[in-house]
């Protein structure tokens, strides 16, 4: 499955020890996605996406295996719903799968959690 990524996952040695693969990261493809906007969860530690008519979140797409899929599910949790999205690449646009949880505020998230 191509998954977006735009928040934590991003991070390599998250990606590495929640996916179960040291390499991971080196598969990773800058993209970006139109119309949406990184927010902060209430709580304000996770991201999650809203959309929004100028926005843009820039992430990267991961082609990621049933085995790796399954592992970084159980790390986003059950409040995430994996959501179909058009993002866009150096060769075109290319429909992929993100988690976006409910609940995001209007407050930019950063890495920093805030």
């Amino acid at each position: 499955m191509l998954l977006f990524l735009y928040g934590t996952l991003l991070d390599t040695k998250t990606l590495a020890s929640h996916g179960g693969h040291v390499g991971l990261a080196t598969r990773l493809v800058p993209v970006s996605l139109p119309g949406w906007r990184r927010v902060a969860l209430r709580e304000g530690r996770y991201p999650t996406l809203r959309r929004h008519r100028t926005g843009i979140v820039y992430g990267a797409l991961l082609v990621a295996p049933a085995r790796v899929l399954a592992r970084l599910a159980a790390y986003e949790g059950s409040d995430y719903r994996l959501t179909r999205v058009v993002v866009r690449a150096t060769t075109g646009k290319t429909a992929a799968h993100t988690w976006i949880a409910p609940g995001g505020t209007r407050l930019p998230w950063n890495a920093r959690g805030s």
